[in-house]
């Protein structure tokens, strides 16, 4: 029997699979990347089971410096109406959302940046990936901008005081995280170096090499698992969120 076969969307070199794709990997994933900036996205998701979008530095809908994004959303889109599983984290979540009617827009309290934590919604209790989550896992954030509304019909999976969209499925498997679980501490530290005045937003020993190392043991501990059934649902053998048939736009 011949490995599922993801399609990931990378659209800047800074936010690397990392953890995500050993994690994947270790599941029997195999994993077909496509770097945007540098290379073209495929038509169309014909022989893929399922769709990873990730994040970086530009916004959902900056098409004139980034003309690119546009495959990124029309792939999101197609993903949800084929029902292929799909994962999407920080950019990929906001284009996951622009693609099926919500709205992404600069958050207007500021940057989110740090490891902090996120609260399961009531919806989280019933959902295949999201049931067996602690209430409030650890989770890091690094972004200015904000899924301000869900698409119709998304199902709200989690939140956090400062940005209440943190975590939705679109129909019935395409998961938005507005947060990564895919880091390294040399990661976050990169991306601290490269915007100081977002980094600033956090508490200051959150960029400490301990710190982060620690704290990627506890992503690990709670992100994996969720990255494991994820795969399950690829293969097959987790059944999808019931109750998700709503017709979506797909913008």
């Amino acid at each position: 029997m011949n490995a599922p076969r993801l399609l990931v969307l990378q659209p800047s070199q800074s936010d690397p699979l990392a953890k995500l794709g050993d994690w994947l990997e270790a599941e029997g994933i195999d994993l077909d990347l496509v770097a945007l900036k540098d290379e073209p996205a495929p038509e169309n998701l014909d022989g893929y089971q399922g769709v990873v979008c990730l994040g970086g530095e530009m916004g959902a809908l900056d098409d004139l410096d980034h003309p690119w994004l546009a495959d990124a959303r029309r792939l999101l889109s197609s993903a949800v109406s084929k029902r292929l599983p799909t994962l999407a984290i920080c950019l990929g979540a906001q284009l996951l959302a622009a693609a099926t009617g919500g709205q992404v827009r600069k958050g207007p309290q500021g940057p989110e940046v740090g490891v902090l934590l996120v609260a399961k919604r009531d919806a989280a209790a019933a959902d295949p990936l999201f049931a067996d989550l602690p209430f409030t896992p650890d989770v890091l954030q690094f972004h200015n901008d904000e899924v301000h509304l869900l698409p119709p019909g998304a199902e709200h999976l989690a939140a956090s005081p400062k940005y209440p969209n943190q975590a939705f499925r679109v129909g019935e498997s395409a998961y938005g995280l507005q947060f990564h679980i895919e880091t390294t501490p040399e990661i976050v530290l990169s991306w601290a170096a490269k915007d100081p005045e977002s980094a600033s937003c956090a508490r200051a020993h959150h960029f400490d090499q301990e710190f982060l190392e620690q704290a990627h043991r506890d992503f690990e501990e709670v992100w994996q698992p969720f990255v494991g059934r994820f795969a399950k649902l690829v293969r097959g053998e987790l059944l999808p969120a019931l109750g998700s048939g709503t017709q979506l736009p797909l913008v």
